[in-house]
Protein backbone atom coordinates (compact mmCIF):
# COMPACT_ATOMS: atom_id res chain seq x y z
CA UNK A 1 0.00 0.00 0.00
CA UNK A 2 1.57 3.85 -1.10
CA UNK A 3 1.77 5.72 2.01
CA UNK A 4 3.09 9.64 1.64
CA UNK A 5 3.88 10.92 4.91
CA UNK A 6 4.27 14.97 5.30
CA UNK A 7 6.75 16.80 7.75
CA UNK A 8 8.00 20.07 8.18
CA UNK A 9 5.27 21.86 9.11
CA UNK A 10 5.40 24.31 12.06
CA UNK A 11 4.93 28.49 13.66
CA UNK A 12 6.35 30.92 11.94
CA UNK A 13 5.84 35.06 12.04
CA UNK A 14 4.64 36.27 8.79
CA UNK A 15 8.13 36.83 6.59
CA UNK A 16 10.22 33.61 7.46
CA UNK A 17 10.36 30.44 5.94
CA UNK A 18 9.99 26.53 6.05
CA UNK A 19 10.23 23.51 3.85
CA UNK A 20 7.63 20.88 3.68
CA UNK A 21 9.00 16.80 2.81
CA UNK A 22 6.40 14.41 1.70
CA UNK A 23 8.56 11.11 1.52
CA UNK A 24 6.51 8.28 -0.53
CA UNK A 25 6.72 4.71 0.50
CA UNK A 26 7.69 3.87 -3.16
CA UNK A 27 9.60 5.51 -5.57
CA UNK A 28 7.94 8.77 -6.68
CA UNK A 29 9.46 8.19 -10.23
CA UNK A 30 6.22 5.82 -10.11
CA UNK A 31 4.24 9.30 -10.37
CA UNK A 32 2.52 10.99 -12.93
CA UNK A 33 2.08 13.72 -10.55
CA UNK A 34 2.83 14.68 -7.33
CA UNK A 35 1.28 18.41 -5.70
CA UNK A 36 0.77 19.74 -2.63
CA UNK A 37 -2.98 21.07 -1.18
CA UNK A 38 -3.99 23.00 1.57
CA UNK A 39 -7.13 23.30 3.53
CA UNK A 40 -8.87 25.67 6.14
CA UNK A 41 -11.40 24.70 8.21
CA UNK A 42 -14.63 25.71 6.63
CA UNK A 43 -12.77 26.36 2.92
CA UNK A 44 -12.09 24.27 -0.17
CA UNK A 45 -8.84 22.09 -0.39
CA UNK A 46 -6.97 24.77 -2.51
CA UNK A 47 -4.13 23.23 -5.31
CA UNK A 48 -0.70 24.74 -3.71
CA UNK A 49 1.65 23.62 -6.41
CA UNK A 50 2.05 20.62 -8.56
CA UNK A 51 4.94 18.58 -10.31
CA UNK A 52 5.47 16.07 -13.27
CA UNK A 53 7.45 13.34 -13.51
CA UNK A 54 9.27 15.30 -16.03
CA UNK A 55 9.88 18.09 -14.13
CA UNK A 56 6.74 20.60 -14.71
CA UNK A 57 5.77 22.55 -12.22
CA UNK A 58 2.16 24.56 -11.67
CA UNK A 59 1.35 27.05 -8.25
CA UNK A 60 -1.11 29.00 -7.70
CA UNK A 61 -1.22 32.48 -8.28
CA UNK A 62 -1.49 33.43 -4.16
CA UNK A 63 1.87 31.43 -3.86
CA UNK A 64 3.80 32.22 -7.27
CA UNK A 65 7.14 33.67 -6.76
CA UNK A 66 7.37 32.64 -2.82
CA UNK A 67 7.03 28.77 -3.18
CA UNK A 68 8.48 26.28 -4.88
CA UNK A 69 8.14 22.39 -5.83
CA UNK A 70 10.60 19.96 -6.22
CA UNK A 71 11.15 16.42 -6.04
CA UNK A 72 14.03 14.35 -5.38
CA UNK A 73 13.68 10.54 -7.07
CA UNK A 74 16.68 9.25 -5.20
CA UNK A 75 15.30 10.21 -2.00
CA UNK A 76 11.46 9.35 -3.02
CA UNK A 77 10.56 12.71 -1.35
CA UNK A 78 9.27 15.63 -2.72
CA UNK A 79 9.37 19.02 -1.01
CA UNK A 80 7.81 22.95 -0.69
CA UNK A 81 10.11 25.57 -0.13
CA UNK A 82 7.74 28.12 1.17
CA UNK A 83 9.17 31.77 1.31
CA UNK A 84 7.69 35.34 2.60
CA UNK A 85 5.25 33.42 4.22
CA UNK A 86 1.97 35.39 5.24
CA UNK A 87 -1.07 34.57 7.32
CA UNK A 88 -3.16 33.44 4.98
CA UNK A 89 -0.75 30.30 4.45
CA UNK A 90 -1.91 28.66 7.65
CA UNK A 91 -3.13 25.23 6.93
CA UNK A 92 -2.70 22.35 6.96
CA UNK A 93 -0.77 21.19 4.02
CA UNK A 94 -1.59 17.92 2.31
CA UNK A 95 0.53 16.07 -0.40
CA UNK A 96 -0.74 13.92 -3.00
CA UNK A 97 0.66 11.35 -5.73
CA UNK A 98 -1.89 10.74 -8.87
CA UNK A 99 -4.53 12.86 -6.62
CA UNK A 100 -5.02 9.03 -5.88
CA UNK A 101 -3.02 8.68 -2.91
CA UNK A 102 -2.85 11.23 0.26
CA UNK A 103 -0.73 12.34 3.31
CA UNK A 104 -2.14 12.96 7.11
CA UNK A 105 -0.91 16.53 6.42
CA UNK A 106 1.34 18.53 8.28
CA UNK A 107 -0.10 22.24 10.19
CA UNK A 108 1.65 25.80 8.73
CA UNK A 109 0.90 28.34 10.96
CA UNK A 110 1.92 31.70 10.49
CA UNK A 111 1.32 34.73 12.98
CA UNK A 112 1.39 38.35 12.17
Amino acid sequence: QVQLVESGGGSVQAGGSLRLSCTASIMVITFNTMSWFRQVPGKQRELVAGITRGGTTNYADSVKGRFTISRDNAKNTMYLQMNSLKPDDTAVYHCSANGDYWGKGTLVTVSS
